[in-house]
């Protein structure tokens, strides 16, 4: 497992192996002792699994406020997707700067994405199956969002027209509309 870290503070870009033979695979996504290493410790409350029937699936940007941040652990199990985390604190010399990369089943990447990070993703292909760890219980009265394109962020993101977004993603504010 190859740790990296990424220059948006505490956000990691996880590198796993994948053991293949003539059976299948085997692969480790997380291992306590290895991401203490790098003084990850989170405890994970959640495992999810999210699945996208169609490509340009565009889903974010989603966040909880404190008490109830969460931390993310993203991993993609079939297809591939681009993922994106949002610095969303307010004190942080990386406000409002995003990182994003491609998840797939071949790269063998997973991300790591701190509290106080907004996220989001859109799918690469059909049937795109991504499972995801949160170190937080969800709690609907501290979910935020910000508008998956607000232009104060400047995601590039690779589709723009004719994607596949819920009305609730689709009608978050842009952040010039939000008091800070």
């Amino acid at each position: 497992m190859d740790i990296q870290a990424l220059s948006l503070s505490g956000a990691f870009l996880i590198t796993t192996i994948k053991n293949a033979d003539s059976r299948g695979f085997f692969q480790r996504t997380y291992c306590q002792k290895t991401f203490a290493q790098y003084g990850i410790s989170q405890t994970w409350v959640n495992t999810n699994i999210c699945f996208n029937k169609t490509k340009k699936t565009t889903r974010g940007l989603h966040y909880q406020s404190a008490p109830h941040e969460e931390d993310k652990l993203i991993t993609c199990l079939q297809g591939a997707l681009f993922d994106v985390m949002v610095d969303m604190r307010a004190t942080s010399p990386t406000y409002l700067q995003w990182f994003g990369t491609e998840l797939s089943e071949s790269n063998n990447k997973t991300l790591l994405i701190p509290k106080g990070y907004a996220h989001g993703y859109q799918t690469l292909s059909d049937n795109t199956l991504m499972m995801y760890q949160v170190s937080s219980f969800y709690a609907p009265q501290y979910e935020h969002g910000t508008l998956w394109n607000d232009p104060r962020i400047g995601i590039d993101w690779p589709y723009t027209s004719n994607i596949v977004i819920s009305p609730k993603d689709q009608n978050w504010l842009p952040l010039a509309t939000i008091k800070e």
